[in-house]
């Protein structure tokens, strides 16, 4: 939007009319075939499964990195009071399919390179279904402006045709040329900004599903709390200075405790 309201109030202080710039052709022409040429090179899944996706983008994840990290440092506390066992009935409480898959893996026994090798597949499966979003809307980026370019050499040849009265040319030549200022900007405001949204998205998914397996192999292998909560925050650089609320949240209550004792 304020890509968009930089063009038009630009067009305003240049005293320009923006009813000028409303061309149903050009519309047509640059998103019609733009879209058209997508369809073409994804496929049709892929293409009805952008909006979602785009809709996704504007929102952070469900998850942050140190609610994880602290929520696997409780799982790992938990684990070594209990036994593995003792997790079972907690992952089943837990929304996000990677994690209550990797736990109950654990739960059940699972030798851990198993364990690894599902969760790596579907790590892999998820990268791929998110790199399918953000190419097909790289690629619409790339057909735009070309569909733009199309649509004003059709808008030259109509003009060229029709010759008789030159009065007219400079206001059919600049309608023409309208295709290829949508081509441009909609590549540039809109597709490619978008495909680099979803690809950040995407890798901030990934950081918090490497998180997830490094914290789930860490509690099957036994890993004290204080070393689970040690490889965790290497993923997350300087906020993991911050305390963490599951754990800060502890230290207290011990303090609390300790403070009531004669």
């Amino acid at each position: 939007m304020l890509g968009l309201g930089a063009l038009i109030v630009s067009l305003l202080i240049e005293g320009g009319n923006l009813g000028a710039f409303i061309n149903l052709a050009g519309l047509v022409i640059v998103f019609g075939g733009t879209i058209g040429a997508a369809l073409i090179s994804f496929p049709l899944k892929t293409m009805t499964g952008l909006p979602k996706a785009i809709m996704k983008s504007f929102f952070p994840g469900e998850i942050n990195g140190p609610d994880l990290v602290g929520f696997m440092v409780e799982m790992a506390r938990k684990a070594r009071r209990g036994g593995i066992l003792s997790l079972e009935e907690e992952a089943q409480t837990i929304k996000d399919p990677f994690l209550k898959k990797g736990i109950l893996l654990v739960v059940d026994g699972t030798d851990p390179e198993l364990v690894r090798n599902v969760l790596d597949i579907d790590l892999a499966m998820t990268e791929k279904r998110h790199s399918a979003n953000y190419m097909a809307l790289e690629a619409m980026g790339g057909y735009a402006p070309t569909m733009g370019i199309i649509g004003t050499v059709m808008g030259l040849v109509n003009v060229l045709a029709h010759l008789e009265d030159p009065s007219k040319l400079g206001g059919a030549i600049a309608v023409a040329f309208i295709a290829t200022f949508y081509g441009v900007s909609s590549a540039n405001l809109l597709w490619l900004p978008l495909s680099s949204k979803l690809k950040k998205r995407s890798e901030d998914e990934m950081v918090m599903r490497q998180m997830m397996l490094t914290g789930i192999l860490s509690i099957q292998a036994g890993d004290s709390p204080r070393v689970v909560e040690d490889k965790l925050k290497s993923f997350l650089g300087k906020t993991a200075l911050k305390p963490l609320p599951v754990v800060q949240e502890r230290k207290e209550q011990q303090a609390e405790q300790q403070g009531e004792q004669p």
